[in-house]
């Protein structure tokens, strides 16, 4: 039987000889040398000895880098038990912003400044179209997810939003509810936020906080910018709204599939065979049929460095009545308008506690006698690694 193959086997084949071709940023090396040395000897681990059997057993540590597919699992758990306190019981839309494939590059290039454009102009657009009474009137909470790939890993940046069903009146007195099947207009959400962000892209490059290379070298001479702008507003940009929950308590585990992705997980590579990766994707084109792609092993990697973000940039915010600073006031003025208290907080668990909810195994439980309890025996220090 074949053994699966993972991101990580293909950086460790591979990646020496990637490296060695391309001028790599830091984050792009630090990202590549986490994921191939996620627990491995490598990053150091644990040693365990059954408290009735007396067998070891060895763990090693993980990378707990956010781009690594092995490492993702239960930072996720620990957020859905975090946002289970925060939801109300009212109906939720999903909203997703895609930019047009113009501004891709730009963004590739530039993402700190175009990715920080995109966040501002999603919440700007939902939150204000929100607040005119022609709407809503009303103060809504949403959270916005950024992701950057497609399926088959090219660059494709798009928001993920799920935005409350309502919101706390202008005053702050009651909940004003939008129409259950029915949040906004998308030609208005579309036509607003393709002004916002055009506004803040065209502010970042009157500041210079735009650089340009390659083919779109031209884009430094405000002429072709210009160019560039104009063609921009002349186009419809995509916005789709999908129908509302059914039930409030399903839209943290929703939303959980889309908060802690990467590129790509390690399910979805079928093989590697002679330097080539085959990966299945889902065709969205095609009536959302399952195909499969082969990629060259150094392109493989080139894209998913691709979707490789800045140091510190969040991809996860909270907006409005969900923002940090709203959760103990507005947030929980709305708890009270639906007549409940705010959830106390419970004791945070524990790894062990986490991945025996996420997968039904007691990790402490030992897997020679299956009777015995797993006791720390020795840590084990990470080993040197060569440079970067």
């Amino acid at each position: 039987m074949k053994m699966p193959v993972e991101v990580a086997d293909i950086f460790r084949a591979y990646g020496p000889l990637y490296r060695e071709g391309h001028n790599l940023p830091i984050r792009h090396r630090r990202a590549m040398r986490a994921i191939e040395t996620c627990r491995t000897a490598e990053l150091g681990g644990h040693k365990y000895k059954c408290d009735t059997c007396g067998a070891l057993s060895l763990s090693y540590n993980s990378c707990r880098n956010r781009h690594c597919p092995k490492c993702q699992s239960l930072d996720k758990e620990r957020w859905i038990e975090a946002r289970k306190k925060e939801v109300l019981p009212t109906h939720y839309f999903h909203v997703v912003f895609t930019i047009p494939e113009a501004v891709r590059p730009i963004a590739l290039r530039n993402q700190g400044v175009v990715y920080g454009i995109l966040f501002k102009s999603v919440a700007e657009t939902l939150k204000g179209l929100a607040k005119d009474p022609k709407h809503l009137g009303a103060q809504i909470g949403l959270i916005a997810v950024l992701h950057t790939w497609s399926q088959t890993l090219i660059d494709h940046p798009h928001m993920h939003c799920i935005v409350t069903g309502g919101g706390l009146s202008l005053k702050g007195e009651r909940w004003i509810s939008s129409k259950p099947k029915f949040f906004m207009p998308v030609k208005v959400i579309s036509k607003v936020f393709r002004g916002k962000f055009l506004d803040y892209l065209k502010q970042a490059y009157g500041s210079g906080k735009l650089s340009f290379a390659g083919k779109f070298g031209e884009l430094k001479e405000k002429k072709h910018f210009d160019e560039l702008l104009d063609k921009l507003y002349g186009q419809g940009w995509h916005v789709y709204s999908k129908p509302p929950f059914k039930a409030a308590q399903k839209v943290v585990e929703y939303l959980s599939r889309y908060t802690h992705r990467v590129a790509i997980s390690n399910e979805r590579i079928v093989r590697l065979e002679q330097g080539r990766v085959t990966i299945r994707y889902r065709d969205y084109a095609d009536g959302n049929k399952i195909k499969e792609m082969v990629l060259d092993a150094l392109e493989f990697i080139r894209r998913f460095l691709l979707h490789i973000l800045p140091d510190q940039f969040v991809k996860i915010r909270y907006y409005g009545i969900l923002s940090t600073r709203n959760r103990n006031t507005k947030l929980l003025k709305c708890k009270e308008l639906f007549g409940f208290l705010s959830v106390t907080e419970d004791e945070r668990l524990s790894w062990q506690e986490l991945f025996e909810r996420l997968t039904g195994i007691d990790p402490t439980l030992c897997p020679h006698c299956k009777k015995g309890k797993l006791i720390l025996f020795e840590v084990l220090g990470p080993e040197r690694s060569p440079p970067l």
